[in-house]
């Protein structure tokens, strides 16, 4: 089934998206160049299947760790298998994609994008606010404690170094002035006690 897979990959190279991630420096083993809405067909092709997510995630190759993402059952997979994925992350596209495609379904979500967001890793903090957006996208309101920690970590991102932080950050704090009136004052304030433009 993997060879497969990985020969698929090859049907759907794209030697442009490939090079121009290569300038970038992202670096994989192996990268095939393949777009997300191939992946996302394939991914939907072969349906959600834990122990071939498992296996595909293993591989140090970009399309392998994306599908793996997509394929993933969130109800199936243990906090504990997040943890190591997360370890292995080594891009912003891949941290991205877990987060959209698999991170933000989990139900322990909300625990997982609060440790994050608090970490001192970039990519950790980058997962953290991006669930935090699709979960308050989603119309999930934190509670007090939440709405603290969320504003604190926020605040300390958009005065961090990380461009890619900062971007998600803000993005997180507009997603949560949309929750309500009462949650964009609150936004408002903290970003103007720390001299920041609400954008």
């Amino acid at each position: 089934m993997m060879k497969e897979i990985k020969q698929s990959f090859r049907q759907m190279m794209d030697g442009a998206v490939a090079k121009s991630m290569r300038d970038k420096g992202v670096d994989y083993r192996l990268n095939w160049g393949a777009t997300l809405p191939r992946l996302r067909a394939k991914a939907d092709e072969l349906g959600p299947n834990y122990d071939l997510a498992i296996a595909l995630f293993k591989e140090n190759v970009r399309e392998c760790k994306i599908l793996a993402t997509m394929m993933m059952p969130p109800n199936e997979v243990l906090p504990e298998v997040i943890d190591i994925w997360m370890e292995q992350i080594t891009t912003q596209e891949v941290a991205e994609q877990a987060a959209f495609n698999l991170f933000q379904y989990l139900p322990y979500a909300p625990e997982k994008a609060y440790t994050w967001m608090a970490s001192e890793k970039p990519l950790y903090q980058l997962c953290g606010f991006h669930i935090l957006s699709r979960l308050f996208m989603n119309k999930q309101e934190p509670n007090e404690r939440g709405i603290n920690e969320f504003i604190d970590q926020a605040i300390v991102a958009l005065q961090g170094d990380s461009l890619m932080v900062r971007k998600a950050a803000m993005s997180a704090v507009q997603r949560f002035a949309e929750l309500g009136l009462v949650y964009e004052r609150i936004a408002k304030s903290a970003l103007k006690r720390a001299n920041l433009e609400f954008l």
